[in-house]
């Protein structure tokens, strides 16, 4: 689908229709226009619509309800394919989803330091280059393409403003994908990704609550009344920058004491004081039984732990999902996350915060740059 004619099949009451049909298949007019309180004929003009555009599909008869036995309809998966990016901070990851986040094509690119903008935009291009190619897929049969950024990320203009594990700033990559695919492109924080991921495809939606993404670095997304929160500057959520210790070790981002130099993959080998490991090594020693390894863990779930406490004082959210590379180590150190939520919070409701590790895996910021194009399909208030 070629930029702008996206939007020319938008409008609030086919988002309506759509996500409903998305949200309730199968479904027929009438039960739609029963439970959308749109009027009858309004609902068979735009379903006419979404038939002839194909993203929809009729199927076998429904049951009776006293009349014609009604046509069902559906979303037609097959319809249309998003590319969804998760960019950095160690490699580059791309994928072609229908729109149910089936991934029918992958493809991978290691990103090396130091690095420029111009390099990172490179290996960014031939990795969606790539993808479209392998997928065999027609352009306008593509929603989009989203992308999830580590760092800070300017959403509004698609500018990567700081990358600070790739030492990068000011990367135009919305104005460059644009001009390099002619498609739709939306960008956002990898961690807000994660939490849009979770919300939509992780059977987590909820009116509020918190992804946070713990691996090479650290970072949350927020989910309030449904909606990404972002701040007022693009900067709600970077958890991996509370200060948790004035006279900590230093940060990537230049700071001391930084939640992420405690707890983010790189700052756990650190705090175990033996050169050449990785936070994968640590990891691999507590699953063999060694009592030094398994103590880090621990002791790093209960870092997390305050960090997350802080996070429950100041927005109370329903649910807390933890993902990233270092919570493949949840056996360790999701006991110590309840248990420091427990005796820390203020509350008993705050005690009882539900945390849980994704079950999406490492697909959860995927498939969130996926939903970055989704949402604006199926948003009623989109």
């Amino acid at each position: 689908m070629q930029r702008g004619t996206f939007q020319l099949m938008k409008s609030v009451n086919k988002s309506i229709i759509l996500n409903k049909v998305r949200t309730s298949e199968p479904i027929s007019r009438a039960q739609i226009a029963k439970e959308t309180k749109l009027t009858p004929p309004t609902v068979s003009s735009i379903v006419k619509e979404l038939l002839e555009e194909g993203i929809i599909r009729e199927s076998s008869l429904g049951e009776s309800q006293g009349g014609r036995k009604p046509t069902m309809l559906h979303i037609n998966l097959d319809a249309f394919y998003v590319i969804g990016v998760d960019a950095g901070p160690q490699r580059v990851t791309s994928i072609l989803t229908d729109l149910a986040g089936n991934i029918i094509h992958r493809a991978d690119k290691q990103l090396f330091t130091p690095i420029t903008n111009e390099q990172f935009m490179k290996i960014l291009k031939d990795a969606i280059r790539e993808t479209i190619e392998a997928s065999n897929r027609e352009k306008r049969e593509m929603v989009g393409i989203g992308v999830a950024m580590h760092g800070v990320v300017n959403v509004e203009t698609g500018t990567s403003l700081i990358a600070p594990n790739l030492n990068l700033k000011n990367i135009p990559i919305k104005e460059e994908l644009e001009k390099e695919f002619e498609l739709d492109i939306k960008v956002e924080n990898d961690a807000r990704a994660m939490a849009l991921g979770e919300s939509w495809f992780g059977g987590h939606a909820s009116a509020s609550m918190v992804a946070v993404n713990i691996g090479h670095g650290v970072g949350a997304g927020l989910v309030i009344n449904e909606k990404l929160y972002h701040g007022v500057r693009d900067i709600a959520g970077e958890i991996g920058h509370m200060t948790i210790d004035l006279h900590g070790p230093t940060c990537t981002c230049g700071n001391t004491g930084c939640l992420q130099a405690f707890v983010s993959g790189p700052a756990i080998a650190a705090r175990s004081h033996k050169e050449g490991l990785t936070g994968e090594d640590i990891a691999k020693q507590a699953k063999s039984g060694d009592k030094e390894a398994t103590a880090l863990l621990e002791e790093t779930g209960k870092l997390i732990g305050i960090g997350l406490v802080n996070l429950i004082h100041l927005v109370n959210p329903e649910k807390i999902v933890l993902g990233g590379g270092v919570m493949k180590s949840e056996k360790f150190i999701l006991p110590a996350i309840k248990e420091t939520i427990s005796s820390r919070g203020l509350t008993q409701d705050a005690k009882e915060t539900n945390v849980s590790v994704t079950k999406l895996g490492a697909h959860a910021t995927l498939l969130g740059a996926v939903a970055l194009l989704l949402v604006e399909l199926f948003d009623p208030v989109g």
